[in-house]
């Protein structure tokens, strides 16, 4: 029986990224179907108690990049650091995921694009042209995408509340039906081991 599982995570996470490509392989090995939510994580840590990564105390900044580095090195993958781009400030990459996935195209695939586009080409992912690019390179037509994504702001405030229902406060977040939630790339190896992966 495929099991469900809702993705909650931000295009702008280098978590995210990190933990990308290994779940979409986990996804596809066991036939699970995979609710894609891009959400706004400034809005959840107003109510989780989550801080933006400048009004982080310097040695928890100080051990979250030693940290990216020994995941980089780990796990053999592409990493820029301090991309030029971050923190990506507009939505409409997130906006842009959310039309694929309500025109039933691959939203998955667009949100592992887009993150390596960020953490692994450097590139701006708050540019429109930069994004039709990225869409088009995954298959899909990014010009149509960009343009939909304008009009997805109040899909994305949506998905951000049932991220806060839900109970998640970090990226990236696996939710199960059950409402058991993983937290974090490097809860990847616990997510699947209850999924039987």
């Amino acid at each position: 029986m495929s099991v469900t599982v809702d993705y909650y995570f931000t295009t702008s996470s280098p978590w995210t990224y990190l933990g990308s490509s290994r779940f979409i392989d986990l996804a596809d090995q066991i036939g699970a179907t995979v609710n894609v939510y891009p959400v706004a994580f400034g809005e959840i840590f107003q109510v989780s108690g989550g801080l933006p990564l400048p009004k982080r105390a310097p040695q928890r900044q100080a051990y979250r990049m030693m940290e990216l580095k020994r995941w980089r090195d780990y796990l053999g993958i592409p990493l820029i650091l301090e991309p030029k781009n971050f923190p990506s400030t507009a939505p409409i990459s997130n906006q842009m995921i959310i039309a694929a996935r309500k025109q039933g195209q691959d939203a998955l695939a667009l949100s592992h694009a887009i993150l390596s586009a960020l953490w692994a080409e450097d590139r701006n992912i708050d540019d429109p042209t930069e994004l039709a690019a990225i869409g088009n390179a995954t298959g899909l037509d990014g010009s149509a995408l960009v343009e939909a994504a304008a009009v997805e702001a109040e899909t994305y405030a949506a998905d951000t509340k049932k991220a806060i229902a839900a109970g998640v406060f970090g990226a990236p977040s696996w939710v199960l039906p059950d409402g058991e939630i993983f937290w974090g790339q490097d809860r990847f190896e616990l997510l699947r081991w209850r999924l039987g992966g």
